[in-house]
């Protein structure tokens, strides 16, 4: 029996998102337009990943030029974009070997088994687990599902992956009882973004590197949603002076583009040989052409010193916005453009109240909303930004005076 053919308007989509009500159409710079044409200040730029805003017109001409000469080879064949982009990973970070994915847990996914298979290489197959931290995220594959050990991920499918050894945000002394004869590598976002924008202390990332050295262990950064400017750095492993053996990096990289990477030294990639992982579109040549355009704009003089300076401004900004709200702003997190507000109050009242005030941020973790704008941001949109956060604090600040309906 043939099925029913479902309403025009009931979507045929899983419902695993909770989408908000709003259909966005079209992009300039900062702003999100719908088809009714409603105008929406991006502050969540797709969760981090249009680092150059909506439209930009070098990643728009890189990547219309590029689909009008090829857009799929496999990796089969040689891939000179995709040469020039690794040289260019290579030449501005620690790194010596790129592999490039789709995505953000794929390039975790490469790192994880890199990690495995380094040991492994060296007659060392026992040495497989990975030690995370609580509040990781780090994709929805099985895998990344475990090495982030959040249970409401996990629930429903099936055995958790084994090989992952979770720890308290911060805690050295369970760190260093965690570690044992099959312990691999530790696996952490530098910034925890779903994990309410909690920036991993300095000397932590510092005692992660050296337990590494000590006990022959592999560090590996999460680099999907910090990197590629987002912090104020090119990669947010400056800020804290402290170098990983493998990191994955998505989101901003590809502006918008769906792509990501796994960069590692070439001690750590050394059991990464012929055969041993691939991909069907990772590394495709409309990646490649928009990755190289990307870094035209972010690696150019002066740009990432702008957005250290911007972020300043905006920093600055939310401090007296907390000053004046103290009662729905209890902290101001993050670094760079990679802010947060810590509530008092419901954090998805915060994300429609804005989206009412015309401006769209991001829930997280821990009652956080994510501030994460285009990098090309100037001083009218933070003013703009910071005045409908302050229409929208207002809004919850008098819901929370209002007497409850009986």
């Amino acid at each position: 029996m043939a099925p029913v053919p479902a309403s025009p308007n009931t979507s045929l989509l899983l419902p695993t998102y909770a989408r908000a009500p709003i259909a966005l159409e079209r992009g300039e710079g900062a702003w999100a337009i719908t088809s009714d044409g409603q105008r929406f200040l991006d502050f969540g730029a797709g969760i981090a990943v249009n680092s150059l805003g909506h439209a930009h017109p070098h990643l728009v001409q890189a990547l219309t030029e590029q689909a009008s000469r090829i857009w799929h080879t496999s990796n089969l064949y040689s891939m000179p974009d995709g040469e020039k982009l690794a040289r260019r990973l290579c030449e501005a970070t620690f790194a010596e070997r790129v592999f490039f994915t789709n995505s953000g847990a794929e390039a975790n996914e490469c790192a994880i088994k890199m990690a495995r298979k380094y040991h492994a290489a060296k007659g060392n197959p026992e040495r497989f687990h990975i030690i995370t931290f609580e509040g990781a995220f780090h994709g929805r594959t099985l895998a990344t599902i475990a090495a982030g050990g959040q249970q409401k991920y996990i629930d429903g499918f099936g055995p958790k992956v084994s090989g992952f050894d979770q720890v308290p945000f911060d805690d050295e002394k369970a760190l260093k009882a965690a570690i044992t004869d099959e312990t691999a590598a530790l696996l952490i976002e530098p910034i925890q973004g779903e994990g309410g924008l909690r920036t991993v202390p300095t000397r932590f990332l510092k005692l992660l590197r050296e337990l590494c050295d000590e006990h022959g262990l592999l560090l590996i950064f999460d680099e999907i949603q910090t990197g590629v400017g987002r912090s104020g750095k090119f990669f947010s492993y400056e800020l804290a002076g402290v170098t990983p053996d493998i990191m994955s990096v998505a989101k901003g990289i590809g502006g918008g583009f769906p792509m990501g990477a796994c960069l590692a030294t070439e001690e750590a990639a050394s059991g990464m040989t012929l055969g041993t992982h691939g991909t069907t579109f990772g590394g495709n040549p409309l990646a490649m052409a928009v990755g190289n355009a990307v870094l035209d704009v972010i690696l150019a003089p002066g740009f990432l010193e702008q957005v250290r300076q911007i972020s300043l401004r905006l920093r600055q900004s939310l401090a007296q916005l907390k000053d004046h709200h103290p009662d729905v702003i209890e902290e101001i997190r993050g670094e760079g453009l990679m802010l947060g507000l810590k509530l008092k109050t419901p954090n998805t009242d915060f994300v429609a109240e804005a989206r009412n005030a015309g401006l769209l941020v991001v829930a997280a973790g821990d009652n956080v909303v994510r501030l994460l704008p285009p990098l090309i941001i100037g001083e009218t949109e933070v003013a703009e930004a910071v005045a409908r956060l302050e229409t929208t604090a207002s809004a919850v600040e008098a819901s929370l005076k209002r007497p409850a309906a009986e």
